[in-house]
């Protein structure tokens, strides 16, 4: 009798086992888009950057104008809560985190397109204060960033100084010693291209050129040789979109023509078959939303929408590759 029961018991929990497994499975559902809880603030212009096991959103501009205050989001609760502001109101600026630490770099203090800054911020949560680091070498701003070996790359980006001009500089700064140093330029000029790092290798592709221009040029940059190499070209040109590395894909989203049309188109790069593949559009256009991969999944904070610039947006919209 007790030999029947243990059986049945068993018998049980593979059941158990097998339709909890089932339902894993079934909740995830690739290639999809869903929206999380709105941003308390509508905005563009406005980094992101994964500290924990939150997603912090600081600065951008407004209905407001430019703004100080960070919104943090927590991807497994769904919800926001505030952090502490920014010393100063910031927007169009790059976010990183290294060992823990959130780094602000350039942007504007007053959007649309004036006062470009090379201010670095750095956030330490453990004391919840921002302190303020070595400025970036060139003052500019929607740059692209990405983080290899602790190490923090800017590429690109857009200043006003000497006429206005989108940029080809790429300026590399090491926390540990509070340096920055100047690295092999891009082969092109890039305004806010979408970048990610893949395996070992930073892949860089689009963004504005020649002021109103789009491209679609990708290259992909060794940091340890300091070399670019020229890939396939993104079929789409653009720039101002939502974009990250998850695996060993680089993926782009929304963003905006030389109209300054906000899209929904997204695509994803295989860096190892040079290959782009057009993927499920994004439920809103976004230009220049804040960008954030976090558990296998892209976010994307705000943005403009349209040609208005002062359309602004609270979406979260989240990928599911």
């Amino acid at each position: 009798m007790r030999a029947k029961f243990f059986l049945s018991v068993s018998l049980l929990l593979c059941v158990v086992s097998a339709a909890v497994a089932v339902a894993q499975t079934q909740t995830i559902t690739h290639n999809t888009w869903k929206e999380g809880k709105p941003m308390p603030v509508a905005l563009q212009g406005a980094p992101a950057a994964v500290l924990g096991n939150e997603i912090y959103v600081v600065g951008g501009w407004g209905k407001n104008g430019t703004v100080r205050q960070t919104q943090i989001y927590n991807p497994t609760t769904n919800k926001w809560r505030r952090g502490t502001p920014l010393p100063t109101p910031t927007c169009d600026a790059s976010a990183a985190v290294v060992k823990d630490v959130l780094y602000v770099i350039g942007g504007q203090t007053s959007c649309p397109n004036q006062n470009v800054t090379n201010t670095v911020w750095a956030y330490y949560p453990k004391i919840n204060k921002w302190i303020q680091k070595s400025s970036m070498p060139t003052p500019r701003w929607e740059t692209g960033i990405a983080v290899e070996n602790d190490i923090i790359y800017v590429f690109g980006g857009f200043t006003p100084e000497g006429g206005d001009q989108d940029l080809s500089v790429v300026e590399s700064y090491n926390p540990a010693t509070d340096t920055w140093t100047e690295e092999m330029s891009l082969p092109n000029q890039a305004q806010l291209p979408a970048v990610g790092l893949i395996g070992g290798t930073i892949v860089v592709a689009g963004g504005y050129q020649n002021g109103n221009d789009v491209t679609g040029d990708t290259e992909s940059y060794n940091a340890t040789e300091n070399m670019w190499t020229a890939l396939n070209s993104d079929p789409t040109a653009r720039g101002l979109a939502c974009a990250g590395a998850i695996g060993l894909k680089l993926y782009d989203a929304g963003g905006s023509n030389p109209s300054h049309d906000s899209l929904t188109l997204a695509e994803s790069f295989t860096l190892s078959t040079q290959t782009w593949k057009t993927l499920a559009r994004m439920p809103h256009g976004a230009e220049a939303p804040g960008a954030a991969v976090y558990d296998g999944r892209l976010y994307c904070f705000g943005g403009g929408k349209d040609p208005d610039l002062d359309n602004f947006t609270h979406y979260v919209q989240i990928y599911q590759p």
